[in-house]
């Protein structure tokens, strides 16, 4: 992985981090949005990136005679499913925050009655 990616993907980590132990709980579900988001970028950055050139090898790039090295497509595959799971995951947890706001007119947990 190079730095550039690995400076992201720390960077990504830290303000999701950073925004998971807010009070304020959409705070709290963008952070776990942008967690997802880094596990992400870390999956595809594995996933099969040149070492010097920052490229993908398409898969079917084999006609040459020579067979390069290719990037795998079930990460991508993988990735891409779980971009649209985490997507749905978020748009629950932002009505539900709604739903609790509702109930107890503040978004700070710490306010909330039990």
């Amino acid at each position: 992985m190079s730095a550039a990616l690995a400076v992201a993907v720390g960077g990504l980590f830290a303000v999701g981090t950073f925004l998971l132990l807010q009070r304020d709980l959409v705070r709290v579900v963008f952070g776990i949005a942008v967690v997802s988001q880094a596990t992400f970028v870390y999956l595809i950055a594995m996933g099969g990136i040149e070492e010097g050139t920052g490229d993908l090898v398409p898969v079917l790039d084999t006609h040459g005679g020579a067979v390069p090295e290719i990037a795998d497509p079930v990460v991508q595959a993988l990735v891409l499913t779980a971009i649209v799971i985490s997507f749905g995951t978020t748009a629950l947890a932002l009505v539900l925050s709604y739903r609790a706001y509702e109930e107890n007119e503040s978004m700070d947990v710490t306010e909330w009655s039990r």
